[in-house]
């Protein structure tokens, strides 16, 4: 049985411009200790899918259309206020976007570490305090004490990230949410944050759902990859079947969109056009506009459909045979090249293994 099931989430903001259907009949699951990777363009509907399962979509203007999001029996969309607050933070944590803007700069970092442990955890400060310097220990920062008593701006960008992480696990949670948790970090920090958050997972079996635009992060860290474009899923498949053997029009366009994986010398791939105004109805396939193989059956309402084994796809043609993505490779790289591309190791800078103040 998932941990989590979510099935026909539809959520909407009301604007004054329209209504802006920022995501659209998106159903997944998530088993225990699996991770789970999210990926697409900004503005495709990512985060606030994950917003929407926490209670975060600020309502007005947004507003939950429809759906279920069933956690150990509890429906996180339709639950009461208080039924949601004991799983958030507890059972079910957060890693934010922007570790920057996400730390209130007006308390200091012990504060707002041990805050769930006080909240959920029913606990003394003291003894609260002695577990958020475990778990600063646990994420790499072995001064604890002392950085207990610092303040977010005393704190470099990477542990920032860290702190962030620390608040998350501290309550052993059975599902951690990380949106985009590397996107502001160097190379060589990215991959110490990466690496943390899978030990973390192989010590607590905790469940991840990991958020982000960066292909080359989701092929060697999660274990399932959903493609979302203009708030839908238009594909879902284990990591080694998205990268190998591409469903959909717009994950192969993603991937030729790397320049790692670009023949040298070849003039570097994009896509053309922009993603569709969510505002209007979009009628067929929201790719449309921007598909290199688009037909006029394209235009006929489509919905995600099992296309092999353990592989879903919202692509009409592929769904009826007459598109086949590994056949056609212009500028891409085989799938060898493309396992080289990712797992090529990252710059190692002179500052790598130091703790930044």
């Amino acid at each position: 049985m998932p941990l989590l099931s979510v099935s026909n989430l539809s959520t909407a903001f009301h604007t004054r411009n329209g209504i802006v259907r920022a995501v659209n009949d998106v159903s997944f699951h998530v088993d225990k200790g699996e991770t789970l990777g999210i990926v697409g363009e900004s503005g495709s509907g990512k985060s606030v899918t994950c917003y929407s399962l926490m209670g975060l979509i600020p309502q007005p203007p947004g507003r939950i259309e429809s759906g279920t999001a069933m956690f150990d029996g509890v429906d996180l969309l339709h639950c009461s206020k208080r039924q949601l607050s004991d799983l958030r933070g507890k059972r079910i944590s957060m890693i934010f976007q922007d570790p920057m803007t996400s730390l209130n700069p007006y308390l200091r970092v012990g504060e707002q570490i041990i805050e769930p442990l006080l909240i959920h955890g029913k606990i003394s400060r003291a003894e609260a305090t002695e577990r958020g310097i475990a778990a600063l220990r646990e994420v790499g920062i072995h001064d604890g004490a002392a950085r207990m008593r610092a303040y977010p701006h005393q704190f470099s960008g990477g542990m920032r990230q860290r702190v962030m992480i620390a608040m998350a696990i501290i309550t052993n949670p059975e599902l951690l949410i990380a949106d985009e948790p590397t996107t502001a970090l160097d190379v060589t920090v990215q991959a110490e944050i990466l690496d943390l958050i899978k030990k973390l997972q192989q010590d607590h079996g905790t469940a991840v759902v990991f958020i982000t635009h960066d292909l080359g992060v989701v092929s060697g860290f999660c274990d399932r990859v959903q493609v979302m474009y203009a708030g839908r899923i238009v594909e879902t498949a284990h990591v080694a079947d998205v990268f190998r053997e591409p469903k959909h029009p717009y994950n192969k366009a993603l991937q030729r969109s790397i320049p790692a994986m670009q023949r040298k010398g070849a003039e570097l791939y994009t896509i053309q056009g922009l993603p569709p105004d969510l505002s209007k109805p979009i009628p067929g396939c929201p790719f449309v506009p921007r598909c290199e193989y688009v037909q006029p059956e394209c235009h006929a309402p489509v919905h995600l459909e099992a296309v092999a084994p353990d592989h879903e796809s919202a692509c009409t043609r592929v769904q009826r045979g007459t598109l086949h993505l590994r056949e056609q490779p212009p500028e891409t790289m085989s799938a060898t090249r493309i396992d080289e591309a990712f797992t090529e190791e990252p710059p190692v800078s002179g500052r790598h293994g130091q703790q930044p103040v």
